[in-house]
């Protein structure tokens, strides 16, 4: 439950508040009118700050009465993110209290008002609500009840800020769950009643269908596991004034192991986080459903865990997939690929307008790039500088990546149509993104979204907890065209 939020577009002269936020515009000097003005100046002094080098840093000091006072200075020429994450740090010295509610206030002009309200409630809303642990009860956090926001007040635009809260804190929910209470079985059971409350269409390809429609890529993974309870399952969310349909795909491997090919422990820790991507189209799916944005939007998760048993898959199987290529499995830990790969010819079928896959896909992007981006590819020039745009102005940047033919070579095989992978590694997350262009079955729109950032130390521009939901807010920016 999010933080229930009043939004005033006058500052009364008075204010009582126990946690107060105040964000002003860079300037030289300090607003004469800025709340608690001259307990600010005292701060900045003290501290031999100036008033032009406090947009540095947020800073907050106890008012006289007790209550907190944190302010931040905020350069609007630059980055949404560069402002998000300003914002952030600024609330963090709030939420470290765990109180149950925060007033903001915002200063300058209409847009600056705007952008600050925007960052500060959002902010307020995601880390506001703690994510699950499994803690004594006595060492969980508060969640923030009430947020009191003066200077702005627009009710659409909260309403779908508020959708995309929600379909950010869905997504990092998901991801810390510990894998054994998000095997795949429990996974599908909790989007059976996502589907059910969300009022989406709801239809599962289970292992025995899958193995009767040819789907060899996703078989082979999913075989490895004791319970066959891996699926693909298809939600479907229809408007009535869509004009597009649009297809999310999304990597969810609950668990894993690297296979055969065993992942070192230190790289296996935090495998269950390695479902992030079919999160991430929940996520982006829920906040559409609750803006009804006027979108068609079918969502495809590739639901399985990748472990080691007899059964499971290895190197040098040659597997057939379903559109009927044959693959030469490489390595069992590239196993993402693989369960994407009939997931995708499966979304492409369709012939969708647009298809977006989401994947914690290859530990090369993550070496390109590190954790404060992910990496996006696609077969439309036009689509990726949409996608770049699009991660501008969300806050949750994307950078693109090439992927011209001559990189198929890396994937060339002597005994079967395609390679799995490169044993060398090398530009890892183009070869895997070649692979997964192969099981398009149509000429679509396509874009892939290699999720580096998806857990970042410390928190990522609005969001403070080290897994992010990145990619919520962008997709939601792709959908409405921003």
């Amino acid at each position: 439950m999010l933080a229930q939020l009043t939004a005033s577009s006058v500052v009364p002269k008075s204010l009582n508040a126990s946690h107060l936020l105040v964000l002003l515009p860079k300037g030289k000097t300090l607003p004469g009118d800025a709340p608690h003005r001259d307990l600010l100046a005292a701060v900045l002094k003290r501290r031999a700050i100036k008033a032009e080098e406090f947009a540095n840093t947020p800073v907050a000091a106890n008012a006289a009465d007790g209550s907190l006072i944190a302010w931040a200075m905020l350069d609007f020429s630059k980055t949404n993110f560069a402002v998000q994450t300003q914002v952030r740090k600024a609330m963090q010295l709030l939420l470290d209290e765990q109180p149950a509610g925060v007033t903001i206030v915002v200063q300058g002009d209409d847009a600056q008002r705007q952008q600050a309200a925007e960052a500060a409630v959002y902010a307020a809303w995601v880390n506001g609500a703690p994510l699950p642990l499994h803690k004594k009860k006595s060492d969980q956090r508060k969640p923030l009840q009430k947020i009191a926001l003066y200077g702005y007040a627009d009710k659409k635009i909260f309403d779908a800020l508020k959708a995309q809260a929600e379909g950010n804190l869905l997504c990092r929910t998901l991801t810390v769950q510990p894998p054994n209470e998000l095997t795949p079985g429990l996974y599908r059971k909790r989007v059976k009643e996502l589907a059910k409350q969300n009022g989406w269409q709801h239809r599962e390809f289970d292992l025995k269908a899958l193995r009767k429609m040819g789907a060899g890529a996703f078989v082979a993974v999913a075989q490895g596991s004791h319970d066959e309870d891996a699926a693909i399952v298809h939600l479907r969310y229809r408007h009535a004034k869509a004009k597009q349909t649009v297809a999310l795909v999304g990597k969810g491997i609950c668990f894993d192991t690297g296979g055969h090919n065993l992942k070192p422990a230190r790289h296996m820790h935090g495998m269950h986080e390695d479902m992030n991507g079919s999160a991430v189209a929940l996520g982006i799916l829920l906040a559409a459903t609750q803006q009804k944005l006027p979108v068609n939007i079918d969502c495809w998760l590739a639901i399985a865990q990748n472990h080691i048993s007899p059964k499971a898959y290895k190197q040098n199987d040659i597997i057939k997939a379903l559109n009927g290529t044959t693959i030469e499995v490489m390595h069992t830990d590239a196993e993402g690929r693989m369960v994407l790969a009939d997931t995708l010819t499966l979304a492409s079928r369709e012939k969708p307008d647009l298809l977006i896959d989401f994947a914690t896909l290859t530990g090369s992007m993550a070496t390109a790039l590190g954790a404060r981006y992910s990496g996006v590819l696609g077969n439309r020039d036009a689509l990726l500088q949409q996608a770049v745009q699009a991660g501008q102005q969300s806050g949750e940047r994307l950078c693109a990546f090439p992927m011209d033919d001559d990189y198929e070579a890396g994937l060339d095989s002597k005994v079967a149509d395609i390679k799995q992978c490169s044993l060398e590694g090398d530009a890892d997350h183009i070869l895997a993104t070649r692979f997964l262009k192969r099981f398009l079955e149509h000429d679509v729109p396509w874009l892939h979204v290699d999720l580096s950032a998806s857990r970042c130390e410390g928190g990522l521009g609005s969001v403070a907890s080290d897994v992010t939901g990145f990619g919520v807010g962008w997709g939601l920016g792709m959908l409405q065209g921003k």
